[in-house]
C-alpha cells in the first residue's frame, strides 16, 4: 500500500497541513497510522467533510424537551 505524508495531503486536498494533524488525531481519516513523530495516510484517501460548524452559532438543544 502506498502512503503520503500530511504535506502531501495538504498539497493534494488544499487544507493546511495543521488541520490535516487534527482530522488524522481525531481518527477522520481512515486508514493513517502514526510512525514516530509522522503521519502515514493511504494514497487512496478521499478528503473528509468538513464538520466544523461555520455559522459562529452553537445549535442548543432543550433536554427538558425531549
Amino acid at each position: 500500500m502506498e502512503y503520503m505524508t500530511i504535506q502531501e495531503a495538504a498539497n493534494r486536498w488544499g487544507i493546511s497541513e495543521r488541520r490535516i494533524q487534527v482530522l488524522c488525531t481525531n481518527g477522520r481519516l481512515e486508514g493513517a497510522t502514526k510512525f514516530g513523530r509522522q503521519w502515514a495516510i493511504p494514497e487512496n484517501t478521499e478528503k473528509p467533510d468538513d464538520a466544523r460548524i461555520k455559522s459562529g452559532k452553537y445549535i442548543k438543544q432543550d433536554i427538558n424537551n425531549k
